[in-house]
């Protein structure tokens, strides 16, 4: 398993850890309204999954914001999804206050079903490990990221990149 802090402290990641090449386990998490959502509803697009440990802190702010002003110009084929263990009703007043509209926020609190197939849950703290996949659309794994220390921002630049080339642009 990838080896990742938490404001310096060594934490336990759960679940299986994913790697480039691998097939996208699937998940249920659940959007704003509490409608599940799964990886398969978006099949056939390229999908950026950004994860973060709670939406309304600086970094996790910062990089969901960063994000969404990407989306506009990875274009339609692309999915951006962020996902954190907050619950549905904090996601949607954050998204409504931040102006979030080109990612979709959703939760893993109730199973932490995201966590599990990603490897991303903080035992110690049950939050998700800052992370970021890219989903290419036949459902493999093209681009991982567990970022080392939970207080980082992963590397925006790096994610971006790999759904671009996925899309040609």
């Amino acid at each position: 398993m990838a080896n990742v802090t938490f404001k310096g402290n060594p934490v336990t990641l759960l679940g299986k850890e994913i790697n480039v090449g691998d097939q996208a386990p699937d998940f249920t998490v659940l959007d704003n309204n509490m409608n599940p959502v799964t990886l398969q509803d978006s099949k056939g697009k390229i999908r950026l999954i950004s994860v973060v440990p709670s939406i309304d802190t600086g970094v996790c702010d910062a990089q969901t914001r960063k994000f969404n002003e990407s989306a506009a110009e990875l274009g339609e084929d692309v999915v951006v999804l962020t996902v954190s263990v907050d619950l549905p009703f904090a996601q949607k007043r954050w998204c409504a206050a931040a102006g979030i509209e080109a990612v979709q926020v959703l939760s893993d609190h109730r199973d932490l079903s995201f966590g599990e197939a990603y490897g991303v849950i903080m035992k110690e703290l049950r939050l998700l490990a800052r992370s970021v996949f890219v989903v290419d659309q036949n459902d493999q794994v093209t681009y991982v990221e567990y970022v080392q220390e939970g207080t980082n921002h992963p590397d925006y630049e790096k994610a971006i990149e790999a759904v671009k080339q996925l899309t040609g642009k």
